[in-house]
């Protein structure tokens, strides 16, 4: 019987699993006693704007990667909580991509209506988690960083929930640690503005690299130069933007790439990724992985593989997000409330196999959003989380796709229908690219 669960994190995965197990209370189910433990001084995880970098005033590692002009870079409507809606939290429409402080606002609207800050011990980061075989049960220290002071409990159950989006990665180049100028990890990102008038260096290929290009050109630079490692992202960029192949080294101020080319910068971007890192984890129970969409050892993407009472949710590289980690804490919770058997270890690592399988033959981002659309559904059929045409949300995912290769500059100016409500977005009262103000309270006063 699973008494006592220790949730790790109250970013948007925690909060989804606090709210699955409050929606199982509400209902009348019996649930364990859970404690959620949240190192920062507030909920919402990455969306929780911290100006600070490095360490916070406590000494601790900063946790949040997010830079403060950041606009989603995918339509709301794909993301959406189907039980708790964009129409439902504004009251009204609002345009498919929202700012950082709007997005904040949503996430964080549900945790307030149902009071879960009950459940959570803020400024509590958790030190050490391991497995005791003569208890079957998990040790987890703590250190409550307002009083100093360490505590260690028993728990039948730990759910990770801290995200994979807050340790860089740092590669080296030769010359880098010459380099006379700004050198920062996107993590460390905090206002584009600071690259206004200047020649950019962006390192990378994926999703960031994109979005801070898009970033510094919007506020300003001079140039921006994108150099990728395997291929070039693609776009149409405008003329202030370029691709080239990877960095191989600099000297003084010039940067030189595998083709041949070399560009003169003011400031270095590395958007190369993030690290799986828990050292909070005894070795045993600690996932490893590269960033894919489907992690090794995770049973149905959640169950340590040899060790299921421990879970992660959120572990995956994500088309979907925020409704992905419900139905994840759906499945957890049914789990852990004995409503669904797990199988014995020969069938779940068959399973586990099926689906590494499959995500090894995708060919493109097309079939990746079809791919995690079929694991999302293969969840959802199990648990009771509230219908969602995820159908719909696959085809405005691709839908997006299109757009930005129509218009890399405009696709943010689109208006989509939310699978949830049937509702159209709004259309925001500027256009992208001239939207300087980026608080709730202007976005949120569209015409339409």
């Amino acid at each position: 019987m699973t008494n006592r669960v220790a949730i790790i994190g109250a970013g948007p995965c925690g909060l989804s699993q606090l709210h699955a197990f409050e929606q199982a209370r509400l209902k009348g189910a019996n649930i364990p006693d859970i404690v959620c433990f949240e190192k920062q001084a507030g909920w919402g995880g990455l969306w929780n704007y911290n100006w600070r970098t490095g360490l916070d005033e406590y000494g601790e590692p900063v946790h949040g990667s997010m830079y403060r002009d950041l606009w989603s870079n995918g339509p709301k409507e794909c993301l959406e909580l189907t039980d708790y809606t964009f129409d439902e939290h504004f009251g009204r429409p609002i345009p498919s991509f929202p700012p950082r402080e709007v997005l904040y606002d949503y996430i964080i609207g549900r945790a307030k209506k149902e009071n879960l800050e009950r459940y959570i011990r803020f400024s509590t980061p958790v030190r050490y988690v391991e497995y005791v075989d003569a208890t079957d049960a998990f040790r987890v220290r703590t250190q409550d960083l307002v009083a100093d002071q360490e505590q260690t409990g028993e728990f039948d159950a730990v759910i990770v929930c801290t995200g994979h989006f807050s340790v860089p990665n740092m590669p080296f180049f030769e010359g880098i640690d010459r380099f006379p100028d700004r050198v920062l990890h996107s993590h460390d990102l905090r206002d584009i503005r600071e690259f206004t008038g200047k020649d950019v260096l962006i390192v990378g290929g994926s999703y960031s690299a994109e979005d801070i290009a898009l970033q510094t050109y919007k506020y300003g630079a001079r140039s921006i130069t994108i150099s990728y490692r395997t291929a070039p992202i693609g776009f149409d960029w405008p003329e202030r933007i370029k691709e080239v192949p990877l960095l191989t080294h600099l000297k003084g101020r010039v940067a030189h790439f595998k083709d041949g080319s070399s560009q003169a910068v003011d400031a270095i971007i590395l958007c190369v990724g993030y690290q799986h890192h828990f050292p909070f984890l005894e070795d045993s129970i600690r996932l490893k992985t590269k960033n894919r969409l489907y992690p090794g050892s995770l049973y149905k993407g959640i169950f340590w593989e040899s060790n299921p009472k421990l879970m992660y949710l959120g572990m995956q590289d994500q088309f979907y997000t925020f409704n992905m980690f419900d139905v994840q804490a759906w499945y957890a919770r049914d789990v852990i409330l004995g409503r669904i058997d797990l199988p014995d270890a020969a069938v779940m690592a068959q399973d586990m196999a099926h689906w590494q399988q499959r995500e090894e033959a995708l060919q493109n981002e097309f079939e990746q959003i079809d791919y995690q659309k079929d694991y999302i559904v293969d969840l959802a059929n199990c648990v009771d989380y509230a219908p969602c045409d995820w159908a719909m949300t696959t085809a405005l995912l691709k839908e997006w796709e299109h757009h930005k290769e129509q218009s890399i500059l405009g696709y943010r100016d689109q208006a989509f229908t939310s699978p949830c409500t049937g509702t159209k977005a709004s259309i925001h009262h500027t256009p992208w690219i001239d939207a300087m103000d980026d608080s709730m309270a202007d976005f949120c006063n569209y015409q339409d």
